[in-house]
Order: structure tokens, then sequence, then C-alpha cells
């Protein structure tokens, strides 16, 4: 996945502070500073650290999908509980992010990758020595804290450090850690789970990402200058509490009837919603005077919000596919893991391959030619997919993953780029932590949209005197038809994405 230097560097971006026009004052920080602000800067090792640092932190937010089943028999315990390990990442994700906004305004670059690769490191190494299932189910608390850093810190910097014009191209790469990652987490896991213990996951993910923080403490440097704000308590709770809730409801709508839960999820997911919209009417009081904890004046922006329902409507139809795949392949056509991980690594890889091809191609041909046939062909693979039975080939599977991943790669890097080139300097932060945000909830909603549905219909099947393998792919099949259509919607709002008029430099309005 390493970029290469003519992905990653971006010297137009990089312009000299004493140009007519600009002033040492401008530079604010590296969530706020203008491309001005980063003169001197090797941009091309900066984002080359970052990216690389980002992709090792994301791939493990679905690393543990195919581990499921060996942690339900290692530490006894259930099914609904072995697939919090998945869900309490999300979970942490989504009530973090909300408040890097304001946390990379206020601090150093430096400062926020230390911590970022810091908390990761913590929790991994916690993670590979967990004694009990309570004590490796916060470990990925911890490391699921240091990702929902470094998430918005590449964003943020990309959009800092490079100018407008370029964007398409370093996104592309960008895109690698956003999307590919996650999509490459079932396969090394699969592949990691036939050698040997589920231990091997972090033991083999500590060193790698121990070298990649040292190597990033040495040669990163610091980007513009941190800003006093003080941060607003009430949001920081009314951000948690709604986005948190938001994710756990959601993830326990998806287990459905297979869990009892103390308080109903349905209600769960309305004390989220609820304390969402408080928190977002608190944002815009602040927005008067006090700086937000989350500046929602990003969604006055018309092309940053018809990006953020795009990417929020496609990444739902692919974790929810991602979540129903493995099951496919393990549950009805009894694949080994090994196998599940090797029939659909083809199609990370090919997403990732292609994400700096599409980067350079929206430099050239717009956001719209991209994002439409992609969106009309992500659709169409999901459609075939509602389709399999017991008796279909693996193989077709496989042509209509790598397919899929594809036409996915074709959607995120133009929707990305877009949605956030149209925002003022001051807002990257902000921007990058509402996408941020609201792709945890959009993964929690698709899978649990997909899981209730096949549950539902496999039940339905069975009582109606289906065999069990045919009661299940039923189900499937309708969890893929649930996709298609949230695919359909993707379709429909793609038509409203426009390439960004502006193509020198982003206007601060600060």
């Amino acid at each position: 996945m390493t970029a290469t230097t003519e992905d990653l560097d971006a010297p137009p971006g990089v312009t000299d502070p004493a140009a007519p026009g600009t002033s040492a004052t401008s530079a604010t920080s590296a969530a706020g500073a203008a491309p001005s602000a980063a003169a001197g800067v090797n941009t091309t090792l900066v984002l080359r650290i970052l990216v690389l640092s980002t992709f090792v932190v994301i791939l493990n937010e679905t690393i543990m999908v195919n581990a499921i089943p060996r942690l339900m028999r290692d530490f006894a315990v259930p099914a609904t509980s072995a697939q919090w390990l998945s869900t309490a990442f999300m979970l942490t994700m989504a009530v973090v992010i909300p408040a890097t906004g304001w946390f990379l305004q206020r601090v150093r670059t430096r400062t926020a990758y230390a911590l970022a690769m810091g908390l990761f490191l913590t929790g991994t190494a916690l993670a590979a020595a967990a004694p009990t299932f309570a004590v490796l189910l916060g470990a990925r608390v911890v490391q699921a804290s240091g990702t929902a850093v470094m998430m918005p810190l590449l964003m943020t910097t990309m959009m800092t450090l490079v100018a407008p014009k370029d964007r398409g191209r370093v996104m592309g790469n960008v895109t690698l850690v956003m999307s590919v990652a996650p999509a490459l987490g079932p396969a090394v896991s699969g592949l990691l789970l036939q050698l040997g213990s589920w231990r091997l996951i972090f033991a083999v993910v500590l060193p790698v990402a121990g070298v990649t923080g040292l190597l990033g403490m040495r040669a990163l440097v610091d980007i513009g200058e941190p800003s006093s704000t003080r941060i607003d308590l009430p949001s920081v709770v009314l951000s948690g509490l709604g986005f948190g809730a938001l994710v756990y409801g959601l993830s326990g709508l998806g287990e459905g009837s297979r869990a009892s839960h103390a308080v109903p999820p349905a209600v769960v997911t309305a004390v989220g919603v609820a304390s969402l919209a408080a928190f977002a009417v608190r944002q815009v009081r602040l927005q008067r005077g006090a700086g937000p904890l989350l500046d929602l004046r990003t969604l006055t922006f018309g092309p940053f919000t018809v990006a953020l329902a795009l990417m929020c409507t496609a990444f739902m139809a692919m974790m929810g596919a991602m979540i129903l795949l493995p099951l496919y392949l393990q549950d009805v056509l009894h694949l080994s893991t090994l196998s599940t991980g090797l029939l659909l690594m083809p199609g990370g890889l090919a997403m990732g391959v292609l994400g700096p091809v599409v980067g350079r191609a929206y430099d050239r041909l717009g956001a719209p030619r991209l994002v439409v046939p992609g969106a009309v062909v992500m659709a169409a693979t999901l459609a075939l997919l509602t389709q399999v039975t017991p008796q279909t080939s693996p193989w077709l599977v496989l042509a209509d993953h790598v397919v899929l991943m594809v036409s996915l790669a074709m959607i995120f890097t133009p929707v990305f780029t877009s949605g956030l080139s149209v925002l003022p300097p001051h807002l990257y932060a902000h921007g990058s932590a509402v996408l941020g945000s609201l792709q945890q909830v959009a993964a929690a909603a698709g899978t649990a949209v997909v899981v209730s549905v096949m549950a539902g219909r496999a039940a339905t099947a069975a009582e109606a005197g289906a065999a069990p393998l045919v009661a299940l792919s039923d189900g499937i099949r309708w969890g893929f038809g649930v996709g298609a259509v949230i695919a359909v919607a993707t379709v429909g709002i793609a038509f409203a994405v426009r390439t960004p008029a502006v193509q020198d430099a982003p206007a601060d309005s600060h």
C-alpha cells in the first residue's frame, strides 16, 4: 500500500510565506492553516508517515471479525459478547472523533501523533497479553482511542499541505487508509488465524506499529501553531452520549433476538438521536460566541453535505456486505477462515491499487464522471449478490467482490476530496471530524439493518420448514437486497455531486 513519491508529493501546495498577500500571523494550526503556512515542510515525507500510520491503526477496526469463533471458545463467551470486540472499537471512535476538531486546533502535530500512536501501541500490547475477555475488550477501547485521533489528523494535515488542484491525486492515497484498511482487516486476520492463536493478530501488528511510530516521531514536524481555545464540557457530554448511544443502539438492533438487553436497543437509539439533536442546538449557539466543539457550519456548504450523505450511504452498503460475505462463505459454502481471507483479499487490494489512479482521474475529470458510474456499478454488484445460493461458485463471489471494491474506489476518493475542498481552512479539522463520526454511525447502521433483515428472514424461512442451510442462505440474500436498496439511494445522491469550482487556493473566511 506504500504510496509513490509521485502520488504523495505535492509541491504546489507549499508556497512562500513571504509572497505578496501572506503574513506570518496567517498560520493558525495544522487544523486551520492554509497551504501558505506549510512553507519548508517536506510534504511527501509527512504524508507518507501519516498514511502508513493511519493504515496500520484503521486495519484493526475489522481485524477481529474472523477471530470471533475462536475467542468464544477460548474465553467461554457467547457470540453477542465476542462481537463487542468490533462494536466497542466503532463505539469508541464515534465518541472520541467529535472532540478531535477542537483537539487538533489546540495541540501541535507531533503531540497529536505521539498521543495517537502511544494509545494504539498501549492497547495493542495489552490485547496481545490479555488474560481475560474484559481486559481484551478494554484494550480494544484504548486502541480505538488512538485510531480516532489519527484519522482526522491525516485528513486535516493533507488539506493543509496540499493545494486544491493536487488534492485528488493525494487523496487517492489517503482513501487507502479510510476504506481499504477496513476491507483488508478480515483477510489479514484470516491468514494469521490459520498460522496460530488469535494473539498473533496483535503480536504481528505491535512491532509494525512500533517501528512506524518511531520513524514518525523522528521525521514528523509541527505544522502551524496551535490556538488556545476552550472546550465546552456540556458539548463533550452530549456528543459522547449521542454518538455512543446511537452506535450502541444500532448495534443492538443488529443483534435482534439473539441477545437480551437491560434497555431495549430502540430506546438507546432514541436517546442517541435526542442527545445529538441537543448537541447540534448547542453547537449552533456556541458558533455565535465561544468556539463550538464541532463546528456545524461545515454543513452550510452544499457540496460538503452532499459528499457526507453519499459517503454515509456508500459506507453503510460496504459494511453490510463485509458482514454478510464472511457469514455466507463460512456458514453456507463452508470455507475455512484462511480460504475466506484469501477470497476477500483481491478486492481490498484492487481498491488499494486503484486509489491513486482514481485520484489522478479526479484531477482530470472531476467528481461526477467517477462517482455516478461507481455508484451504479456498486448497486449492480450488490444486486447480483442477492442471487447467491449454497450452490454458487466461490469464484463468482470473488469476481463480484472485486468489482464491488473497484466501484467503491471510484466513489470514496472523489467524495472525500470534493467535499472537504469546499471548506475554508479553519474548518478542515471540523469537517474531518464530522466525516469520521458519521462514518462510524453509518457502519453501525449498515451492520444493524442487514443483520436484522437477514436474521428475521432466516427465522421466517426456518419456521416455514426450510432446512437450516437454506434458511440462512435465504436470509443472507435478503441482507444483500437491503444493501442493494441502500446503493440505489447512493446512485440518486451521486447525481448531486459537483467538483469544486475553485482549484487554486481555498478562501479562508476565518
